[in-house]
Parts: C-alpha cells; structure tokens; sequence
C-alpha cells in the first residue's frame, strides 16, 4: 500500500486503535478521531503510541453533528490532504430490553452507530468519487446480523450501516471508490475484558473457533479492504466472528 491518508472515527478505541497502527504500518499517514469531551484522554493516548513510534494526529468531532463532522472533514484537507480511507469505528452501547428502553437510550445508539455513518461520509465520499480513488469501510457487528437480547438499539443500528454500505458502494463504484463492512464477533477489548470471568466464558462457548477474536484481526481485515489492489470487492459485509454466525 503506498502513502495514503487515512481517517478513522472512534480511532482511540480498542479495534479504532488497532486499525490506526496497522495502517500506519502500511505506510498509510493515520489521524484518529475522538469525542471532543476526552480530549485528555486522546493526548495521552497520542503520546504513548509517539513514545512507540507512531506519529498519528488526532481530531475531535461528534460524529453524532452533521456540522462538527464537515468542520473535521475541511480541518483534515487543510493540514494533512485528501482523504483516502475512512473507516467509520464510532460506536457506543445502552443496552436495555426494548419494553424498558428510554428514548435517550434509542436514539443516542442510532445517532452514534448509524446516522455517525452519513455525517461523515458525505463531506469525505464526495472527494474520493471527484479523485477516482476511495475505500470506506464500516465497523458493524455480528449482533446487526443475527440481533441480540437487550440490543434492540445496537442490533438495528448496525444491521442499518450495512444497509448503507450497500446503497454507496452501489453509487460509488463505477469511480474508484469501494465501500464495504466488518461485522467483527465478540473481541477481546478493555469493554469486553471487564465483563465478569463467567459471562466471557459463556460467550466463548458460542464461538466455535473457542476464543474471542482480536482487535488486531480486525485490524487486518480492515487493512486488506483498504489496500490498492483491492478494488473489486466492495458492497461487502466481512464477518470476523470465529464462526459465531455463518450465511450463504
């Protein structure tokens, strides 16, 4: 893969900070966005992985405000250049059964998982479309595939962002650009690693390659749908599950 930008959303994360170190492995020049409320949060994390030797900038937008996302589209193309991926990683959880579900909780999952999806698209797309080059790549989940007890928000935020990777690939293939999804399983992150032993080990049963799965193999496959010589999948959904969900 040659010097190219790259732009992930929900970048300091746990997969967000994988995909940013794998791409910056692959020569791509990385900026990761974060909530502007954590602003300290993201410098210290830009400063330990500077300490490890990754230069990777950092941007706040809330990606759930159509203006603060085209305010940290123009602020990416005025400092570091055209944009040529975007991974699209933001993602929050309120899980609750849909009969005790508030409003609150409904829409703050929604606008984070999904509608965070056109916000920032659509200031970046157009770019890539008018350069005949682009990879989009959104974070879904294998819950958006096969829906989840107490996810009634999350399972439908996801399950619409794949809905929206395949309406854009199918307008933005003819130019260069591919769009497509990872429905990543259960992955061993910070959230995940918090859960009590017994609710991990339950979940790890249910997964037939008997484990939970790695940011960094998220990461990866993030990495192979954005690479040059990739162009000829896109409306895509990758599921990284470890075989916890399979479809034709």
């Amino acid at each position: 893969m040659s010097t190219r930008i790259a732009l992930v959303t929900g970048g300091i994360g746990g997969i967000g900070t994988a995909v940013c170190r794998e791409l910056a492995d692959r020569d791509c020049t990385v900026i990761a966005c974060y909530y502007p409320l954590d602003e300290d949060g993201a410098e210290a994390w830009q400063q330990r992985h500077r300490a490890e030797g990754y230069d990777f900038a950092i941007l706040p937008v809330d990606v759930t405000d159509y203006r603060s996302a085209r305010v940290m589209a123009e602020t990416v193309e005025q400092l570091y250049g055209s944009i040529d991926i975007l991974v699209n990683a933001a993602g929050i959880t309120r899980d609750r059964t849909l009969r005790n579900m508030t409003e609150e909780q409904w829409g703050a999952v929604i606008d984070t998982n999904l509608s965070s999806a056109f916000n920032i698209t659509q200031p970046v797309v157009r770019g890539m479309i008018e350069r005949g080059f682009g990879r989009i790549i959104n974070i879904a989940s294998v819950n958006g595939q096969k829906g989840q007890f107490g996810q009634a928000n999350y399972s439908a935020a996801k399950a619409g962002l794949h809905g929206f990777t395949m309406a854009v690939a199918q307008e933005t293939a003819a130019r260069g650009v591919t769009v497509n999804t990872i429905s990543p399983g259960y992955v061993q992150t910070a959230m995940t690693m918090s859960m009590p032993a017994e609710i991990r080990d339950r979940i790890v049963q249910q997964v037939p390659v008997g484990r939970m799965g790695t940011p960094e193999e998220i990461a990866f496959t993030v990495s192979w749908l954005a690479d040059e010589r990739n162009g000829y999948t896109t409306g895509a959904n990758i599921p990284v599950n470890g075989g916890m969900f399979m479809s034709a």
